[in-house]
């Protein structure tokens, strides 16, 4: 570890004096994380958070400050920040060094694919549980803390900045997934939201963003709240359809892998109309096209990622990204094929 370490950074946040044990958790792409553990039992949730993706940490926490007290219910699980030594609702070091502690949910855990259609309505319920319970803060106080995060126009634009600056072994090893990417981005440049209503949205509604009770697989919360911000509700539907219907990894090398599971995304649905009142009939018409615009998404970015030099993602080897953004492109056309599919299920279930 280093002189700003976990162990380090623990006397700055208004907890008792234990000795933890300090485990790392290696799922995510984005922030160093870590359980703090008393004799065996998962207490916190400190992360060190990655001062180069979210340039206004300022602004993230504010964001997240004001959407917990409204995820807080019965059926909603409600996770706490432990403020510093201070009074702060997080520990800033220097512009590059800024650490946060969260109160663990107990017997939770979060997985990287479903196993039954229990837990795919289960998600669906707890994604709408939680617009419902956001339904009521107040919109405007939200800032952006990453600008155009979701904004599909400026992800192609930033595609296009970075083919004209890679380096040319990297266009070469690449060219099969700018094809894909070209041709599905001429079906996608004239999309536009219209007058569909901004609401307070997660924004990273992946599978393993959301935490499950051991014992029974209940839906208990969503987790990795830094991208709590305006959006439009079709943005976390799709995310998360994305990483329930496909049961294979992300990075999947496979393509043949990669899934359309009809069964779990009707159960998905179904878990969704549960909590749905919030929902408009525009937004219900549009839910289908978020789950073709955000594996795209997801595959340009990670495919600029790539071309620009694995900046933006944590990789485990080289071609990471390339292999991330293949798959994202696969199920991207998985998800064309079922649209008309996917609009009769949900005009039937709404």
């Amino acid at each position: 570890m280093d002189n700003n370490g976990p162990s380090a950074v623990l006397p700055y946040f208004s907890i008792e004096r234990r000795n933890f044990k300090i485990q790392l958790i290696s799922q995510g792409y984005i922030n160093d994380t870590f359980a703090l553990l008393q004799e065996g039992d998962p207490c916190y949730i400190l992360q060190r958070l990655n001062a180069k993706v979210f340039s206004n940490i300022d602004v993230m926490m504010q964001n997240i400050h004001y959407a917990l007290p409204y995820l807080n219910d019965k059926n909603y699980h409600q996770i706490s920040l432990i403020n510093t030594v201070d009074g702060k609702p997080y520990l800033k070091l220097s512009e590059s060094e800024s650490w946060r502690l969260m109160t663990m949910v107990p017997n939770s855990a979060a997985f990287n694919s479903i196993e039954d259609k229990t837990m795919a309505e289960e998600a669906g319920r707890i994604i709408g549980k939680f617009h419902s319970l956001l339904e009521e803060a107040p919109v405007d106080k939200f800032k952006d803390s990453i600008p155009g995060f979701n904004d599909l126009s400026l992800r192609i634009r930033q595609f296009e900045e970075a083919l004209k600056g890679t380096a040319p072994n990297r266009l070469k090893y690449a060219e099969k997934a700018i094809l894909i990417a070209k041709k599905i981005l001429e079906e996608l440049r004239l999309y536009d939201p219209g007058n569909l209503p901004l609401r307070i949205c997660h924004n990273d509604t992946k599978l393993n963003n959301i935490l499950f009770d051991k014992t029974d697989k209940r839906a208990l919360c969503l987790i990795d709240l830094d991208t709590i911000m305006k959006g439009y509700f079709h943005y976390d539907f799709g995310d998360a359809v994305r990483t329930i219907v496909n049961t294979a990894e992300e990075d999947e090398k496979d393509l043949s892998k990669i899934t359309f599971n009809k069964d779990l995304f009707e159960a998905f649905v179904d878990g969704l109309c549960m909590n749905s009142d919030f929902l408009t009939e525009a937004e219900i018409q549009y839910l289908s096209r978020g789950v073709k615009i955000m594996p795209f998404m997801h595959g340009i970015r990670a495919l600029t990622d790539y071309l620009q030099g694995n900046i933006y993602y944590k990789v485990t080897y080289e071609t990471q990204n390339l292999d991330r953004c293949l798959s994202l492109f696969a199920f991207t056309l998985k998800a064309t094929e079922h649209m008309a599919y996917m609009q009769e299920i949900i005009a039937k279930k709404f």
